[in-house]
């Protein structure tokens, strides 16, 4: 995907999750009578205004992306006239300022549910739990797995992808637990195997812990035929046709799909001769390859599939109700995980390198959208999830500092001082500022080192 794209992919990102949230200050600021000056999307100077309304809210696109605010009428920030007193966000009860406040994270949380309730009912095709031959000496081969071995369930949970498997096993190792998994191999024989992850450090934690462990994904050994192509592909502009039986690239001989992958992929950007059989016929077609970033490495992509590979994957949807609720399940999950890594950062246990600043989200923007529209859609909704837990954080600046002064009034009966809202705001920038620093300093490094 071009730079330009990209940032595009990004901007989009960016305003669609800032206008979720404000609009949830907003909307709940309208219900409660208070009455809101401005609307803005991003910060510093104006690049658009229109003043729409009643009250003549002013709906402001500004030039700085990283964030917005809903500015309401409020006398600590300048005169306000008698007759809209009872309008001031300072005059509404301490429940109303509550409420309005914590509208915007619960928005960034209602908007992942929409999503994956909408993923959920449409369903996205993810390969199955199925087990290669582990490698001697891990956890999984001492467990007396072998290739071939299905995961129906992790501790009694029903597992039905390997993402699913993959999100399991990583919980358990963040909590130094056992985990269970019930397997059922090619002739039907059920077993159930327990896994000991305590035994692994936050850094084989943070890398690819399956690996470690000795799970690794069944990779079945696929003719070099093509299945389904993408529309507007390379494979498709070269004139190439689904049931293609791929003989050689380049003069060399493939023995397999896999083979055909690695020739593709190490050939970004450079014409590919394909020998290729298609019925009676024997085609030479040449081929380029797109280049594309993967792994922090650029490899080359031809938009098509393996015609058998379709067995090995699965398209796993639910009905409208149970989606809703799967989604609700999953948001507070992806939550609550969340907030416990943050809790290991802050004592140590994981990583801060985890933190990502604008450049990476941006790569990643880039990336799913460049998948295909579900895949973005899955992105906004873990963004959209982690620009929730953040917020909620009690820190003063962010939405969660503004909810403990309100807890506080709430026990004392009555406001929090200004000297005290003035000492929170001066700490709670530098805690954000050290924030910011880890963020940037983790994309340089990943830039630099990739």
């Amino acid at each position: 995907m071009s730079f330009i794209q990209t940032v595009l992919a990004f901007i989009v990102a960016l305003g669609v999750l800032i206008v979720v949230h404000e609009y949830g200050h907003y909307l709940v600021a309208r219900l409660c009578g208070v009455k809101v000056l401005r609307f803005s999307v991003g910060f510093g100077r104006p690049l658009f205004i229109r003043a729409l309304g009643k009250d003549r809210t002013e709906w402001v696109l500004a030039a700085i992306p990283f964030g917005g605010y809903v500015k309401m009428l409020d006398e600590r920030e300048g005169p306000v006239e008698a007759a809209e007193l009872d309008r001031a966000f300072n005059r509404q009860n301490v429940w109303k300022r509550l409420a309005i406040v914590v509208a915007g994270p619960l928005f960034n949380f209602a908007f992942a549910i929409v999503v994956y309730a909408g993923l959920f009912m449409y369903g996205l095709p993810e390969a199955r739990p199925v087990l290669a031959e582990p490698p001697a000496g891990t956890l999984a081969a001492a467990a007396g797995l072998h290739a071939g071995d299905t995961v129906r369930a992790t501790d009694g949970e029903p597992v039905t992808t390997w993402q699913d498997l993959r999100w399991r096993v990583v919980q358990a190792a963040l909590q130094g637990q056992r985990i269970r998994l019930e397997t059922v191999d090619e002739k039907g024989h059920l077993a159930d195997v327990a896994l000991d992850l305590s035994g692994f450090s936050s850094a084989e934690v943070e890398s690819d812990l399956l690996e470690r462990a000795g799970l690794r994904l069944y990779r079945p050994k696929l003719a070099a035929v093509l299945g389904e192509l993408e529309s507007g592909s390379p494979a498709r502009a070269a004139g190439l046709q689904y049931g293609d039986r791929v003989l050689e690239v380049d003069g060399k001989a493939m023995a397999g799909w896999d083979e055909f992958v690695k020739a593709v992929q190490s050939s970004p950007g450079k014409p590919l001769a394909l020998l290729v059989e298609r019925g009676a016929e024997r085609l030479r077609i040449v081929v380029v390859p797109e280049a594309r970033k993967a792994n922090e490495r650029v490899i080359g992509r031809i938009g098509a599939g393996a015609r058998d590979i379709d067995r090995f994957f699965t398209r796993v949807s639910y009905p409208p109700l149970a989606s809703l609720v799967k989604a609700a399940d999953k948001t507070l999950e992806i939550s609550l995980f969340s907030l416990k890594m943050l809790a290991k950062m802050v004592i140590g246990q994981v990583s801060w390198k985890h933190i990502s600043g604008p450049v990476t989200i941006a790569d990643f923007a880039g990336q799913s959208a460049q998948m295909g529209f579900t895949y973005y859609m899955t992105f906004l909704a873990l963004i959209s999830i982690s620009l929730g837990v953040l917020n909620l954080l009690p820190i003063p600046l962010l939405d969660g500092g503004h909810l403990m002064y309100y807890a506080i009034e709430l026990i004392k009966g009555k406001p929090v001082s200004e000297r005290v809202m003035e000492l929170g705001q001066r700490v709670g920038l530098a805690l954000l500022l050290v924030m910011m620093a880890f963020a940037f300093y983790n994309d340089f490094n990943r830039l630099l080192s990739g």
